[in-house]
């Protein structure tokens, strides 16, 4: 049977399976250097031949790496993604339910949200500190035409983690999340609602018990989606954070002072967490998508 398939495979079929391959290796073999990499015993260095295999560089991650504080930074990372990731579902489920009847101006809206899609990040991390540093001046200027001496004293700005930062991105999610909660809700099948009705359910018992369960794998991706995309954000974090730094930023200014394989280390547990997340995502969708299907 396996020589009967091999023979009908058509004679591009080699050439495309081999530029398949390439590209695999070319989109994983960084990744899968850094891992190998960091894996390395004491004498270790940034590049081949590997020297040992131990987890030396990952105790010395544990330990810090000079003044910079990435136990802190990966906190406030983490914190971060959990947040826009909250965000990103629940905006993103309304929005696509609102988008589901006709409203005024609805596609000037629609191009105006996805437009952060198109414009370079670092000019979207820009406007938002600029924002912000306007924000502060205007706020300062109140302050001092109160005379409140002792809140101007203690004011520091308004940029931070859950405010500039946040906004710049969900200037980046959202629009994945719109986009999936938009091709969602264009294929979803009213008359299951109608059902709904029809039994007497409320419009809130509707969603709960028909819509959720059903748009419920939707609604993990887009919580994936979420916390990945502000995982790994550096352009549209750097010019909107204020005094702190995430652990992306961390690691970006880390790779011009550190010369030992603890950096490669840092990037396989940032990968891990990803990874992590995926794996909790995808399995969740599987387990919702299993109970939509259960007999009851």
């Amino acid at each position: 049977m396996s020589q009967r398939i091999g023979e009908q495979r058509s004679p591009g079929f080699w050439p495309l399976a081999t530029v398949f391959a390439l590209f695999v290796l070319f989109l994983y073999g960084p990744m899968i250097t850094i891992f190998v990499l960091s894996f390395q015993g004491p004498e270790g260095g940034l590049t081949f031949p590997l020297r040992g295999v131990s987890l030396h560089w990952f105790y010395k991650l544990a330990e810090g790496l000079g003044t910079v504080d990435i136990g802190a930074a990966f906190r406030r990372s983490l914190a971060l993604g959990a947040v826009v990731m909250a965000f990103t579902v629940v905006l993103s489920v309304l929005a696509g339910l609102a988008f589901r009847k006709k409203l005024a101006g609805s596609n000037a809206l629609f191009f105006v949200t996805v437009a952060s899609l198109i414009m370079p990040s670092i000019i979207i991390s820009l406007g938002i500190g600029l924002q912000f540093r306007l924000i502060d001046t205007g706020i300062k200027s109140v302050l001092t035409a109160m005379d409140a001496t002792t809140l101007l004293e203690g004011y520091g700005t308004a940029l931070g983690l859950f405010s500039s930062a946040l906004g710049a991105h969900l200037t980046w999610t959202l629009p994945f999340g719109l986009l999936i909660m938009f091709a969602v809700f264009n294929r979803f099948n009213p008359a299951y609602e109608e059902a709904a009705r029809d039994l007497g359910a409320t419009p809130w018992q509707t969603f709960r018990f028909v819509v959720l369960p059903l748009i419920g794998p939707s609604i993990v991706g887009i919580g994936m989606f979420g916390f990945t995309l502000s995982w790994d954000e550096i352009a549209r974090t750097s010019q909107a954070i204020g005094d702190v730094n995430t652990l992306p930023l961390e690691l970006q200014g880390l790779t011009s002072t550190v010369t030992t394989p603890s950096i490669y280390a840092l990037g396989t547990v940032t990968t891990v967490v990803s990874l992590l997340v995926m794996a909790v995502a995808l399995g969740s969708a599987a387990l919702l998508r299993r109970r939509a299907v259960r007999p009851r």
